[in-house]
């Protein structure tokens, strides 16, 4: 049998399961904690990768401590906010330049503080 037609009986199986049993509420329920579990890692993972390197961050002039830490803090209300509302239609392509912009500068702020020349 075909892996990919194997994976897509199994999904079948699964959403029938749900369905015959009534199971919706706690398909959401887990949902929303397996969203939940998924901010704290991400949060987690920027801490770790902060604490690994605060003591360079911290020889950074003061400007690029600004943008960097500003970038990282507009990201994250960026998500806080589309967790909490949602984004629909427009909003999303909002959603997604705030993100892609603010890791922008947080990248390019590292790279010129990186940048030997």
């Amino acid at each position: 049998m075909n892996p990919t037609l194997r994976g897509f009986l199994i999904i079948l199986a699964i959403v029938a399961l749900i369905v015959v049993l009534q199971l919706e509420a706690t398909l959401t329920a887990l949902l929303i904690l397996a969203r939940i579990a998924f901010l704290l890692a991400i949060a987690f993972f920027v801490y770790l990768m902060w604490r690994e390197r605060r003591e360079e961050i911290s020889t950074w002039p003061l400007r690029g401590r600004v943008v960097f830490y500003g970038a990282a803090l507009l990201a994250v209300a960026d998500l806080g906010v589309d967790w909490y509302g949602g984004a629909h239609g427009l909003q999303v392509i909002a959603f997604v330049g705030v993100l892609a912009l603010a890791g922008l500068a947080m990248w390019r702020t590292w790279r010129d503080m990186h940048t030997y020349g």
